[in-house]
Order: C-alpha cells, then sequence, then structure tokens
C-alpha cells in the first residue's frame, strides 16, 4: 500500500516525514513525498510569469532534496514534484492516481508546540477528503525505529463510533499495535460551596458511565470476534472539567497514534469534523488519524471478512 506525504520546506515538512516514517514502517507501506507547485494560470504564460513558475519548480525540487536526508533510509519513498491549481488537490489527485490509503501532513507552525494546529491546507483537506488522514503534532519527532505501539479509539457511543473502533482495530493488527478505546467526558461541576446539591449531577455521571460500559462492551465484544486482532485490547474513561483535562488523563506514551472519526452530520464520503472531534484533535499530544465515515465503514467490513 501507499500514503502520501505532503512536504513543505519548514519544519511541518519535517514533522511529516517522522510521522510517515513511523506510520509507513509499522504498515509495511511505500511513501510517495510530494511537494505541490501551483499550476500555471494559461498557456502561453508571460515572460515574468514563466520564471516564476521556474522559480517555484526549483524551490519545490531543492525541498524534495532536503526531505531525503531527513526520511530513514529503511521506508521504501520516491520522491514527486506535483502540478495542481492548489496543495489539497495535488495532494488529493495524487492519491487517486495512487490509490494511497493515507496523507500524511504536518501542523501549522503557528500553533502550540506539541499539540495539532490546522493550516489552509490541512482545513481545507479535513472538509474535503475522501481518503483518511495523519496529522503530526507540532515538533513532532521519533528515532529511526520508531513504530506504533498502541491506537487509541475515540469513542462517542453512537454506531458510526463502533465502525470507527473496528477500523481502528483493524488499524491496530495492521501495524502489530495493541489497540485502545477511550471515551472522553468533560463535565464543569456547578460552583457549590458546600456538597449539598451535587447528588443529581453525581447520578447522571453515575448512569452515564453504566450507559457507556454496555456500548463499550457489545463494541468490545465485536472487535475480539474478528479474524485479526490487535495485540491487546483495553477500555478506558477520561474525565476532567475541560477537553484538555480528559484527554491528558488517560496517559500517553512514546508510538501512541489517536483515531477520530468524521462527523455524522457531515458528507459520508468525507472527512468534516463534528465539533466534538475538533475539540479532540485539537487537545490531542500524539499524532491524530481522521477517518471518513465511508473508510471507516470499509476498514470494519474488511476486518469482518479477513
Amino acid at each position: 500500500m501507499t500514503m502520501i506525504v505532503g512536504y513543505a520546506p519548514d519544519e511541518r515538512g519535517k514533522a511529516a516525514l517522522h510521522l510517515a516514517g513511523m506510520l509507513a514502517r509499522s504498515a509495511g507501506d511505500n511513501l510517495i513525498v510530494c511537494s505541490v507547485v501551483p499550476a500555471p494560470w494559461v498557456p502561453g504564460m508571460a515572460r515574468v510569469d514563466a520564471e516564476y513558475q521556474e522559480f517555484l519548480t526549483q524551490g519545490a525540487d531543492q525541498a524534495l532534496e532536503r526531505a531525503r536526508s531527513f526520511l530513514p533510509g529503511d521506508v521504501p519513498a520516491t520522491y514527486v514534484r506535483h502540478s495542481a491549481r492548489s496543495a489539497p488537490a495535488g495532494l488529493l489527485e495524487l492519491a487517486e492516481q495512487n490509490d494511497a490509503r493515507l496523507i500524511v501532513l504536518g501542523s501549522s507552525s503557528a500553533g502550540v508546540f506539541g499539540h495539532i494546529a490546522l493550516g489552509s491546507v490541512t482545513d481545507r483537506l479535513l472538509h474535503s477528503s475522501h481518503v483518511s488522514l495523519a496529522l503530526a503534532t507540532r515538533g513532532f519527532r521519533c528515532p529511526a525505529d520508531r513504530t506504533v505501539s498502541r491506537v487509541t479509539a475515540a469513542f462517542g457511543g453512537t454506531e458510526s463510533a463502533e465502525d470507527l473502533v473496528l477500523a481502528a482495530a483493524s488499524v491496530s493488527a495492521d501495524v502489530h499495535a495493541s489497540l485502545r478505546i477511550a471515551t472522553f467526558a468533560v463535565w464543569n461541576r456547578p460552583a457549590y460551596t458546600t456538597t449539598l446539591g451535587t447528588d443529581s449531577e453525581d447520578l447522571v455521571m453515575q448512569e452515564w458511565r453504566s450507559e457507556l460500559d454496555k456500548t463499550v462492551s457489545a463494541t468490545l465484544a465485536q472487535v475480539q470476534e474478528l479474524p485479526e486482532r490487535p495485540r491487546t485490547v483495553e477500555t478506558v474513561v477520561g474525565s476532567g472539567t475541560t477537553w484538555a483535562e480528559a484527554i491528558d488523563e488517560i496517559g500517553w506514551e512514546a508510538g501512541d497514534v489517536l483515531v477520530v472519526g468524521s462527523s455524522e452530520l457531515g458528507p459520508i464520503a468525507r472527512v468534516f469534523l463534528g465539533s466534538r472531534a475538533t475539540k479532540i484533535l485539537r487537545h490531542s499530544p500524539v499524532p491524530v488519524l481522521v477517518i471518513p465515515r465511508r473508510r471507516a465503514e470499509q476498514l470494519a467490513e474488511q476486518a469482518g471478512e479477513n
């Protein structure tokens, strides 16, 4: 299989290469490292426009040469300069031409270090891509021999979330990693001066956890029946008064990857994140794999057929 790496000649590009190397090494995939240059506006451009196009082309070729020095030699890769009307369009074109299962991207240099920040390219792809996206945290680095050790699926309790967990289980089995099913509860307890009056809120939380346990157990049973299963499977709940607290509570390690799915309200064949998934993505301290609903359904079906 093939992964497309959107390479930019700055810190975003290096983070994307480190993540792509880890993912490709884990799955045994090939990489296509791509630098997209704008296509000429019209045939027979003015000389000054032709010179500018040549400048962009040379810059892209130089960037790809630098990319060769950043990517470990044990990962098979080809380096491609691609002309398209925009970077998102070019990456999607290459993904379709090469039947790629993943597009790997870095975070915006304007974001918080160690977290994911969306730039113009990633934001466009999150609204238009039919291919799964892998997003590196800003400044992401890993040793040259690093592989994915654990895949965490963000579980929301819906029917599509069950497909996402099965898709994450398929990814886990593919990269020989363990699977963790995580649910996040963000709950702002009222600022009472005493504990008097909080019993109802505690009861609501207890009932929510009870229903969640039933749903997770049913999904877990489906994972255990898969022909190709993750190394191990565990469930965890992260709670807090903010998304950052809830996500940090479950703990993270080197080699972790978080998987989120697209919104049920968005286009079924594209990513289109909902508000909950967007908050999880922005507060994740590890790389995030974003899977469109249609792709999650396909992976879930394939996992059950293998």
